[in-house]
């Protein structure tokens, strides 16, 4: 059964090198993202040397290493299940002798691998030798970083597992993804480190999972969180990982009994 799973992760890695000439230029794109909030950010902090507990260089780090895990944790797993709900072709995954949640991710940590190797890895060079990016020089600190941001990526690919499968309980989810994506990038951090939201808003978000995806990582990358607190993070991930787990198997087990097929 593993060997299944490894072949699905490498099969979706061969599919995306057919389409390697477009993330060569969305590295490029995630670039001017990065020079666009770089120069932004600059200009907001002004003569002040700190800004939410962070100062510029921290800040600059920030925006490059998190819009580059992005690239890692970002697949459309919500799209791919809920057009496999409307068109029916799930309903053959139920007599495959595999699990299709697994599969799904699986298939998502593919695509990741290869946009880990061709797109984060050589753009977060590029996005260094442009901007004034402060990387960890202790091997541990990176150690603790991919650990998290693999988590980061299992969080959000629940979450879009959780959205993919309201499919079954609604004809059309297509808004809803849409809102589930702009929540994502908002709340985790991604545009705004949640850190600089007040007060009420940042104590609303500790208790939601969306910081687990980008703002707990890149903390630690920037050094804003070390010693104890960067176990304390690690911590909050897993423990989201293991809270969503619950929904998920809750909606399958309800979904399985709820299935119709749209069109002919």
């Amino acid at each position: 059964m593993l060997n299944t799973y490894v072949y699905v992760i490498r099969i979706r890695f061969m599919m995306m090198l057919a389409y390697r000439v477009n993330y060569y230029s969305g590295i490029l794109i995630y670039a001017l993202n990065i020079g666009a909030y770089y120069f932004l950010w600059k200009a907001i902090y002004g003569s002040s040397e700190t800004l939410g507990g962070m100062t510029v260089t921290q800040m600059t780090t920030y925006v490059a290493v998190s819009w580059m895990a992005r690239a890692f944790y970002f697949n459309n797993l919500d799209r791919e299940i809920a057009t496999e709900i409307r068109d029916g072709s799930v309903a053959v995954q139920f007599i495959r002798p595999y699990n299709y949640l697994v599969v799904k991710m699986m298939q998502g940590f593919g695509e990741g691998l290869f946009r880990l190797l061709l797109f984060s890895v050589p753009g977060m060079i590029i996005a260094s030798l442009l901007f004034p990016v402060q990387l960890p020089k202790e091997p541990a600190v990176w150690v603790v970083f991919m650990i998290m941001m693999f988590f980061s990526f299992l969080i959000n690919s629940q979450i879009n597992m959780l959205t993919g499968l309201f499919a079954f309980f609604v004809e059309n989810n297509e808004g809803m993804m849409r809102m589930k994506r702009v929540a994502v990038d908002l709340f985790s951090g991604l545009i705004i480190p949640v850190s600089l939201f007040p007060g009420f808003m940042a104590r609303v978000l500790e208790w939601l999972p969306f910081q687990a995806i980008t703002y707990l990582p890149g903390s630690v990358f920037t050094g804003r969180v070390t010693g104890a607190a960067v176990y304390q993070a690690m911590f909050v991930q897993f423990v989201w990982f293991v809270v969503l787990i619950v929904p998920i198997w809750w909606m399958w087990r309800k979904a399985r009994s709820r299935l119709f097929v749209q069109g002919g």
